[in-house]
């Protein structure tokens, strides 16, 4: 049992954490409740989750104020969608209470879990009930009603976990859009999937995420996945000599064997060129020396090689924000390069690869910002679940960001539209709010799985159509879906209508 929590067993709890809803993920996509797809709230949980735990592991701190800054800070740049920044705020709040503690007791760690959701409301803008929100607030205040009495950290958890449960089972009561799909919120449910994988982590037990054999490489190496005492040799050691006598170079080899490994050694009738990886650098050259005269000599010591990249990739990065060259500059998430090449026409000046299904972290977006030689930066998110992403940039960097709420790319084409490059700050957040809020979006997509909404039975693969996020008409025939999306356009009285079509679909 664990009376006092320390650095090392947060560490391992939020490890643990991010292997529960790893494996949990797709059920807690399946509970998303529209049925297009949409079903993300896992994935984003997760890859918010994957980037605390990959900073506690780098940090490997052995105080919990160290160790929660680390998960927190890991959180907060790797957060996704709107599920994946609340996430981000709950272990931001708890981090802010564990300052300055070595070690935390039950008490303790109950008013930490309740910190963070206060910092999760604090930074909503409209809560809504039925969520994440809803399940952790519950779960923290059962957690701090019993925590002085509490003989451990574990028994702190098992009581959040069942309250937490129990308002989970109640968020379809106070959610009209899950009662509407039947469903409990995905959110909330991913949370105490990360809530339980951290008790087991106390308990003793490791989350172990099996591969599917699919598993994506990655853009670059982790180097501190590898300990610098693991690599045998130390030495990369290349030549090239000068082919001077009749010596067999399958001697060279075969020396080189003995005392090395890496090996390569190409001859042609003129040079013998060579690689090896050894602990005898020197012993190396003096046997080159008997074949000839060198051409080329590098000696790269290995460890030293791997010990600056751990550190590069492990020390938090230095500021590489741009330096101002102009007052303005914008920033898009969209998809596609037909939509990438109508914002850069538009005066945007750097564009985050993302939308619908595919939400980009802060950190994501966060590097566009920085890469701007702007003093203030417009975001363009685009998407309903991008914009919390987006505002989390605010306070990582010197440059003003200005968060222009579009929920969709029509909304953001507009803003940018309207942005004028002689008016200041506040007169452009208003001009493209404004401008943002008066656009309609309608979307036709199809149905990815059968469900039933606001009493409507949707079939997997029926076309459907929304009108402002709402569903608006879903049959077999398309043509039947288009008309009915048509009537109530043309209810909207427009002034302008833009039509934007994909790659699988022709312009007819």
């Amino acid at each position: 049992m664990t009376e006092r929590l320390n650095g090392s067993q947060f560490n391992a709890m939020v490890v643990n954490g991010a292997a529960a809803i790893e494996l949990h993920k797709n059920e807690v996509n399946e509970l998303n409740v529209f049925p297009v797809p949409d079903g993300d709230t896992g994935t984003n949980m997760s890859l918010t989750m994957a980037n605390g735990a990959a900073e506690c592991r780098k940090k490997n701190a052995e105080s919990l104020t160290a160790a929660a800054d680390a998960a927190a800070s890991g959180l907060l740049r790797g957060a996704r969608g709107n599920s994946g920044v609340i996430l981000s705020l709950l272990f931001r709040g708890f981090a802010k209470a564990m300052k300055e503690k070595q070690e935390a007791n039950p008490a303790e760690f109950a008013a930490a879990l309740n910190a963070g959701v206060e910092t999760a409301y604090k930074a909503v803008m409209k809560p809504a009930e039925g969520t994440i929100l809803t399940v952790s607030r519950l779960a923290a205040a059962a957690a701090v009603e019993m925590g002085d009495t509490a003989p451990d950290i574990e028994s702190v958890l098992v009581r959040a976990l069942e309250a937490g449960n129990e308002a989970l089972a109640d968020t379809i009561n106070l959610n009209p859009v899950l009662k509407k799909a039947g469903v409990i919120d995905s959110g909330g449910k991913g949370y105490l999937y990360i809530l339980d994988g951290m008790l087991k982590a106390l308990q003793g037990e490791t989350i172990e995420v099996v591969s599917d054999g699919e598993e994506e490489a990655r853009e670059k190496a982790e180097f501190a996945d590898f300990n610098t005492e693991d690599i045998t040799f130390t030495y990369c050691t290349e030549f090239i000599v000068s082919r001077e006598n009749d010596k067999d170079p399958d001697l060279l080899r075969r020396f080189l064997d003995g005392i090395g490994d890496s090996i390569v050694v190409v001859d042609d009738e003129e040079i013998i060129k060579t690689h090896v990886h050894t602990n005898e650098p020197g012993n190396v050259l003096t046997e080159a020396l008997t074949y000839g005269s060198f051409v080329t000599v590098k000696i790269e010591n290995m460890k030293q090689q791997h010990t600056t990249k751990v550190l590069e990739q492990t020390e938090p990065a230095a500021s590489k924000s741009a330096e101002p060259e102009k007052h303005y500059g914008m920033v898009s998430v969209c998809a596609g390069d037909g939509m990438s090449e109508i914002f850069r026409n538009l005066g945007v000046d750097a564009i985050v690869t993302g939308g619908q299904t595919m939400n980009p972290s802060t950190e994501d977006i966060l590097k566009q910002v920085e890469s701007i030689p702007a003093e203030t930066v417009f975001v363009l998110p685009n998407n309903k679940n991008i914009i919390m992403a987006a505002q989390q940039c605010i306070p990582l960097t010197e440059k003003k960001v200005v968060v222009i709420p579009t929920g969709t790319v029509p909304q953001g084409i507009t803003a940018a539209i309207t942005f004028d490059e002689t008016a200041d700050d506040e007169a452009n957040t208003e001009a493209m709010t404004e401008a943002a809020s008066m656009v309609h979006t309608a979307q036709v997509t199809y149905a990815a799985r059968d469900s039933e909404f606001d009493g409507k039975s949707i079939k997997a693969g029926e076309y459907l159509s929304l009108l402002d996020g709402a569903l608006c008409a879903n049959a077999g025939d398309l043509q039947e879906v288009l008309q009915a999306t048509l009537t109530k356009i043309s209810g909207l009285d427009p002034e302008l209508v833009s039509v934007y079509y994909g790659s699988d679909v022709d312009e007819t």
